[in-house]
């Protein structure tokens, strides 16, 4: 096995493990991804088994497109959160679908470009000083659920709740800092697990409906046709899509640190076409059985670094097992009876990553604020997006509304393209 003599791996990207090592290592990697992946759909209000089940089949399907070429496994984004929230308020899952698939599309699409020109223009395009801004943006402007989250019930503050936050706030922070190898992999499923037996202790869950939940069930997909009338909604469209071409540079750095593990150049074989084409199939798959849009997952990335077993097979495991648990009828009920408490403690933190890791793509990249141009993207780029300044076009039925994300994106990459590289009055 030459692979394994050039990454030092016990099982390479092509290597099969024995069946009862490819039982465990599979569970590894579904337990990693689970917390985040199951999460998504509570704040939203989508079906947990239904993003379980969609992540599953699109890590299949990611793995089919590239050839078996590259480990890696898709999970609830946690950057279409705000969007979607805001469509089930007001469109229920058929706009949320809309958006959803209109993100694959956009993924397609670009893999298509970069099949014909090649991927130096997204470079161009997404340089740090729009990127950065853009992903502090996604975390920062989800700041108000968190706190929404983490204080209310039914409307009204309760005090049961925010300390019931705080409590697992400080041990999803605890399990960060101080569990090692496969259990510091999974701190926010530990730290929901943890969060959810305080809740009961403050009386903040009712049990009953796990209870009377079926040990098998099938989730209620949510398909066009079928449940529901297909309708084209622009606005999901224009608030979700834009996003896109940034969530696209989170898949490059995925790809980056894949291939300094595994000692491949992923941009070459499969190629940076197949793979983009592999996330975006999984997001249509997604839309098209009602769950949120998937991107790859740096937690499994995490679990191969500790175990060293890089094996396309356990990802197929573990997309295996996520599919099988979405069948599984209490754990649905138990997913879906953990309170808001929980779930605002665990986004305090999450929200906050994604925000320092907008932070850290400026920091890593050197970024001069006294340079006026980055000045510029950045200011407005962040105030718009923090702020929501949205923009609001129609009356009645007909509205079609861009979020604050989608225009501080959009505005961030049309300034970019726009500005001098240097201003006036620094010549």
């Amino acid at each position: 096995m030459a692979g394994n003599v050039q990454t030092g791996a016990i099982l390479d990207v092509q290597d099969k493990p024995k069946f009862l090592q490819w039982v465990g290592l599979s569970l590894q990697h579904m337990f990693s991804m689970f917390g985040s992946t199951v999460l998504v759909p509570l704040l939203v209000g989508l079906n947990p088994g239904i993003a379980l089940f969609s992540s599953g089949v699109g890590t299949l399907l990611h793995i089919l497109i590239t050839r078996k070429q590259i480990p890696a496994y898709m999970g609830s984004s946690f950057a279409f959160i705000l969007p979607m929230t805001a469509l089930m308020k007001t469109t229920g899952y058929p706009g949320v679908a809309a958006g959803v698939i209109s993100v694959g599309v956009i993924y397609l699409l670009v893999a298509g470009i970069v099949a014909k020109f090649g991927s130096a223009w997204i470079e161009q395009l997404l340089p740090p000083i729009v990127v950065g801004p853009i992903v502090m943006v996604i975390g920062l402007s989800l700041a108000g659920s968190a706190a929404s989250s983490a204080t209310l019930l039914a409307g009204k503050y309760d005090l049961r709740v925010f300390a019931v936050a705080m409590i697992t706030l400080g041990l999803t922070i605890f399990f960060n800092m101080y569990l090692k190898g496969f259990l510091g992999m999974i701190p926010i499923l530990l730290g929901i697990i943890a969060g959810y037996i305080v809740a009961i202790a403050f009386g903040l869950v009712d049990l009953k409906p796990v209870a009377d939940a079926a040990w098998f069930a099938l989730p209620k997909f949510e398909l066009p046709f079928v449940t529901y009338k297909p309708v084209m909604y622009w606005n999901a469209v224009i608030v979700m899509a834009p996003l896109a071409l940034v969530t696209i540079t989170e898949h490059l750095g995925h790809l980056m640190v894949l291939g300094e593990l595994t000692g491949r150049d992923y941009f070459k074989n499969p190629g940076l076409n197949r793979t983009l084409a592999g996330d975006g199939a999984a997001s249509v798959f997604a839309g098209l059985v009602g769950g949120p849009s998937v991107t790859s997952y740096g937690e499994n990335i995490g679990v191969m670094a500790i175990t060293k077993v890089h094996s396309v097979y356990v990802l197929i495991g573990a997309a295996i097992f996520a599919i099988l648990f979405a069948f599984i009828g209490k754990l649905s009920a138990l997913i879906q009876s953990i309170p808001g408490a929980v779930t605002g403690g665990i986004s305090f933190l999450l929200f906050g990553v994604i925000a320092v890791s907008g932070l850290r793509i400026v920091v890593e990249n050197q970024l001069d604020f006294n340079d006026k141009r980055n000045l510029m993207i950045a200011s407005s780029v962040l105030v718009i997006g923090i702020g929501n300044a949205y923009l609001q076009i129609g009356q009645g039925t007909n509205i079609v509304q861009f979020s604050g994300v989608a225009i501080a994106t959009i505005l961030g990459i049309t300034l970019n393209i726009i500005l001098p590289k240097t201003a006036a009055s620094e010549k």
